[in-house]
């Protein structure tokens, strides 16, 4: 099976009557792609970012991409508040996702122990996603808002892939935290954020900062609470997504298990 990677650069390749069935793409760019007389039956797309940059995503003609937004809104509610743009907005998004993170939490703890600890597909675990959160509010607020250095946990994680280009990954802990540890560290940036969030005036809201990415620009303290909150609606997604497989597997496995023959 072949294998294609950053070093090969497939931009404006053309594939005529080929079959990618099955084909997997991780952190790969789709944008712009066309797609003409192709069967795309039970196809997988995952985007983060879909609506986020004001792009579209057309299937037949349509444009789905506003259809995907609202059906995710329906499925997560809460989530809509995410491009809260005052203060009194920003505290509900926040109650209300933090409301939505606790009932999620209370669904791991009536799994088996260790759940959380769970990879689905190469994918970060409960656990690591907590960690990424962290990782998260420490970037964009302790960082970037608030200039407190150094702002990161040493129990954060980023993402190698994108987010640890200029970063001293010597900061983070390398050594593996008990869950009970992560919820601790969590638990104190969930506050920190509320708290931030419930003394915010309409005047810090549009405060300026250097971009964390890259100084050249700027990001107005609005913007860093957006992504916050874009990170945290994202991640809880994929956290429910991982659950639901996570239980699903389980389910077939029981379902599967020999009976007792009778006596």
């Amino acid at each position: 099976m072949a294998t294609f990677t950053g070093s090969d650069d497939l931009r404006g390749a053309e594939f005529f009557d080929v079959s990618l069935r099955g084909a997997r793409f991780i952190r790969s760019s789709l944008a712009r792609v066309v797609m003409r007389g192709v069967e795309i039956e039970d196809a997988n797309i995952d985007s983060p970012w879909l609506l986020e940059d004001g792009g579209s995503l057309l299937v037949n003609g349509v444009d789905v991409a506003p259809l995907v937004d609202a059906e995710l809104n329906r499925r997560f509610p809460g989530r809509q508040l995410r491009h809260a743009a005052g203060p009194d907005g920003l505290r509900e998004a926040w109650a209300v996702l933090q409301e939505t993170w606790d009932t999620t939490g209370q669904r791991l703890a009536g799994l088996p122990p260790g759940t959380e600890e769970i990879s689905v597909d190469g994918e970060w675990s409960f656990a690591q996603t907590m960690r990424h959160l962290v990782m998260a509010t420490d970037k964009w607020l302790r960082g970037a808002v608030l200039g407190i250095e150094p702002p990161y946990h040493p129990m954060g994680l980023p993402n190698a892939e994108y987010e640890t280009d200029g970063l001293d990954m010597s900061v983070f802990q390398e050594t593996h935290p008990s869950y009970d540890e992560v919820l601790k560290v969590r638990a104190g940036r969930v506050a920190m954020v509320r708290d931030f969030i419930a003394g915010a005036t309409e005047e810090e809201l549009q405060r300026t900062h250097p971009a964390p990415d890259d100084s050249r620009f700027t990001v107005t303290t609005l913007d860093c609470l957006h992504v916050i909150l874009h990170e945290e609606w994202e991640h809880h997604r994929f956290a429910v997504r991982d659950l639901d497989a996570i239980e699903a597997k389980a389910s077939k496995l029981q379902d599967r298990a020999p009976t007792s023959a009778p006596d």
